[in-house]
């Protein structure tokens, strides 16, 4: 059956934020964090460059600028996590991904950007796994919703993220 472009584009459903989230919940979110970058390995190794070049969806990027699009979004993730934890509800810095994408590094080979990817995390995950609990409610102000996001809100929609562009690559796959 063919899919939807709703289903290409979020092929693991939409992510809603949560109002609360509980300690079970923050840890299974850090568990997802730190596999993914053994996950996108697994999923990108031996492909070559035209199989990195293909689009998960017609408009939609190719796995190689998925890749990058993971290092940059998750780089940008740790120095939020690192802003609200060490300043008060700091206004960050949104950023146009899909400019970011078009620019000549994403032509790079993406082993590059999965390198950073499990650097990033292994600082990420490290951080979150000695943060407090009052640690969890320090916030960021995200001026491009108009909205204060919870850092336990954030680890969801981060471990939200990955696996949902995971399902991008593996989309891509079925070539």
């Amino acid at each position: 059956m063919e899919k939807t472009i709703e289903q290409l584009q979020y092929p693991i459903g939409r992510f809603t934020m949560p109002k609360e989230v509980d300690h079970a919940e923050i840890r299974l979110a850090i568990e997802k964090i730190a596999l993914l970058p053994s996950q996108v390995s697994k999923e990108i190794m031996g492909l070559n460059d035209d199989q990195l070049g293909t689009h998960y969806r017609e408009g939609g990027w190719t796995i190689r600028q998925v890749v990058h699009h993971l290092a940059d979004s998750h780089m940008n993730a740790l120095i939020r996590f690192k802003l609200a934890l060490t300043e008060d509800a700091p206004i960050i810095k949104p950023y146009e991904e899909a400019k970011w994408a078009q620019q000549v590094d994403y032509q790079l080979a993406p082993g590059i950007s999965l390198a950073i990817l499990e650097s990033v995390h292994l600082r990420w995950v490290t951080l979150m796994g000695a943060m407090t609990e009052a640690e969890w409610d320090k916030t960021f102000i995200h001026p491009q919703y108009n909205r204060v996001q919870k850092l336990s809100q954030t680890v969801m929609l981060y471990a939200w993220h990955g696996e949902h562009h995971l399902g991008h690559i593996r989309n891509a796959k079925g070539f």
